[in-house]
């Protein structure tokens, strides 16, 4: 049977994960390197900026280093600087998903552009700026592989998850989600919008396949991996079982698995057909804290489950203060919950 994360999640520590002062820092994925230490990539953006929409614009993927998985992790480096509206990711990264593969480091992300001056301390930023407008809707998945946790990275000048025109992907790609087989292919899952017209539709789910991570990469069907009219998620991570894949997902309307923005659990036995499981709860903005207090997290997103020895250990997650809702959040950082790995 597929792990139940829910039942095993211990205490978290106060002072783990990763944040930094005067920056909002969001999506966490965690890898052990050569060195044997634990190295987080993740995205930040300065807090003059919107915590909302100032990703779109001005975020880009770091790495820290602890040595636990627990943290607290320390800023080492920035990975991806931006580096020019001509290139396909030149003003943002984000969405960061690190796979060490033999003795390849794989790194998918989201990458946005557009063509209008940088923002500056000082301006406002709405969603209604042409620069989000356009960085919105040129949200593409790419890769990078490097040698080393360390670098240097060999950064795609083109997507590795284009749009399609008239399909359900045909606004905008992005949160990818891959899962490397024994064989060496990939399963992708990722995020997608719909282009309507002049605005965008409902984020659904769909899955590629690639024969290895160099690509190319295919979508494997033309309808999202869930029905629309039933499933709003979005934030998947998938792994492999004994039974096939699983999935955790953020939970849009709290729907599917009873708490809005909590997580559900779908399984597959093959990538392509999903459904959710019996017991569809995987996690909850509650979180339980090593001192005894219980809290409700004004976000709890991007999750991301660090495997050791074929067994989830960790969950990682992009948290906010707050009542809720990116404006009204002070301070993000990234989490990180230990599990119980023994029934």
């Amino acid at each position: 049977m597929t792990i139940s994360l829910f039942d095993r999640m211990l205490p978290a520590p106060m002072e783990g994960g990763f944040r930094m002062e005067g920056w909002w820092v969001w999506c966490g994925s965690v890898v052990r390197g050569e060195d044997g230490r634990f190295h987080m990539f993740a995205s930040r953006w300065p807090k003059w900026m919107p915590m909302h929409p100032g990703w779109l614009l001005r975020s880009e993927i770091v790495r820290a280093s602890s040595d636990t998985p627990e943290g607290p992790y320390t800023y080492e480096e920035t990975v991806f600087p931006a580096r020019g509206a001509e290139y396909w990711d030149g003003r943002s990264t984000h969405n960061p998903h690190i796979i060490r593969y033999g003795d390849k480091y794989l790194l998918y992300y989201m990458g946005s552009t557009h063509p209008f001056p940088e923002p500056r301390p000082g301006e406002t930023v709405e969603a209604d700026d042409c620069r989000v407008i356009a960085a919105r809707a040129n949200k593409r998945v790419g890769l990078a592989v490097a040698d080393s946790v360390y670098g240097p990275w060999k950064r795609l000048d083109t997507p590795i998850l284009p749009t399609r025109p008239g399909k359900f992907d045909s606004f905008l790609t992005s949160n990818p989600a891959p899962c490397i087989r024994e064989d060496g292919s990939v399963l992708l899952v990722y995020k997608a919008r719909r282009y309507e017209g002049t605005a965008h539709g409902q984020m659904t789910l769909g899955a590629a396949e690639a024969a290895g991570y160099e690509g190319p990469y295919r979508v494997i069907q033309d309808a999202p991996l869930f029905p629309m009219e039933r499933f709003h998620i979005e934030d998947p991570f998938i792994w492999r079982t004994t039974e096939g894949y699983a999935m955790i997902a953020k939970d849009m309307d709290g729907k599917l698995c009873g708490e809005k923005h909590g997580g559900i659990l779908a399984l597959s036995p093959d990538g392509r057909d999903w459904r959710l499981a019996d017991q569809p709860k995987s996690y909850s903005r509650r979180v339980r804290w090593e001192d005894g207090s219980e809290r409700w997290m004004g976000s709890f997103e991007r999750p991301f489950l660090l495997f050791q020895e074929g067994q989830p250990t960790h969950l990682f997650a992009a948290v906010a203060d707050g009542p809720g809702g990116f404006r009204q959040a002070e301070h993000t950082w990234n989490m990180v919950i230990p599990l119980r790995t023994s029934p």
